[in-house]
């Protein structure tokens, strides 16, 4: 029995979300078929983190067991040769029975785009989330530094959210902009549920000069999701990268360029250790 890992990109526009349902097309059962297809045989996956419907990826990573012997470049190349245009593989690798898409994960890292211009794309739409009016950049970074560390995040958690605890430790969390674009990235040791959009969903009335600065600092300690901002559509956010331990093999977030748009690796150079 084999343990193949892989990295998957997506466009997550038409898909109900990465979980496979009864009735709702997903980007997990996109791609048990696929492997399944390479395999002659059923496969279930694993992933590094579950997308909503909407959300992209652009270095998700899974795995699953096979006992069917194939080459990785066979389940690189097989598997992209059944999967729809909108989902591809990026590599794949046998892997020691230890790893784990899921928990071998020692943090998670996430960017949510914003074209913040008057008018609507062409060319991005479903892919960014567009914001007609103004936003200082500047002041959304500074105001979201009061939730880098460890921190009881129950004012960003969507009310349905099924964590045991609201604890998270966010390592990392910048806001740049390029051009018409703002790019939020974030990196943290996990994500709750609708965390990083409903960040971005209180960084906009900042960005607009609604807010000030100082009151992202006072949403986090009122621990209440009615205090924060709304949750931000799904159109802009990327799952971008996923750390490991060194071990396996997989190299760390910052030896890879990050997701358009921008340059430069996806977290400062000093993180916060979580």
């Amino acid at each position: 029995m084999q343990r193949i890992a892989l990295a998957v990109e997506y466009d997550g526009s038409h898909y109900h979300g990465w979980q496979r349902q009864p009735v709702a097309d997903s980007i997990q059962a996109r791609l048990e078929h696929a492997l399944a297809t390479v395999a002659a045989r059923p496969v279930s996956l694993v992933c590094a983190g579950r997308t909503d419907a909407g959300v992209h990826a652009s270095h998700q990573i899974i795995h699953f067991d096979t006992d069917a012997e194939r080459p990785e470049v066979a389940w690189l190349l097989g598997g992209v040769q059944v999967l729809p245009p909108d989902i591809s593989l990026l590599w794949a690798r046998v892997m020691s029975p230890d790893f784990h898409a899921r928990f071998s994960a020692t943090a998670r890292s996430y960017r949510y785009i914003l074209l913040n211009r008057v008018t609507r794309s062409a060319l991005h739409a479903g892919r960014v989330t567009w914001w007609r009016h103004p936003l200082d950049a500047e002041a959304m970074h500074e105001a979201a530094q009061c939730l880098v560390g460890e921190h009881d995040f129950s004012s960003f958690r969507a009310r349905d959210c099924q964590s045991n605890t609201p604890w998270r430790c966010i390592e990392s969390i910048r806001v740049r902009r390029f051009g018409d674009f703002v790019a939020l990235d974030i990196t943290a040791n996990a994500f709750l549920h609708h965390m990083v959009r409903n960040i971005v969903g209180t960084l906009l009335p900042v960005g607009a000069g609604k807010w000030p600065v100082s009151a992202v600092a006072e949403i986090l300690a009122r621990r209440q999701r009615e205090a924060a901002g709304m949750t931000a559509p799904p159109d802009g956010l990327y799952l971008a990268d996923v750390r490991y331990p060194a071990h396996f093999g997989i190299a760390e977030p910052l030896t890879r360029p990050t997701f358009w748009p921008g340059e430069g690796g996806l977290t400062p150079e000093t993180p916060v250790p979580c």
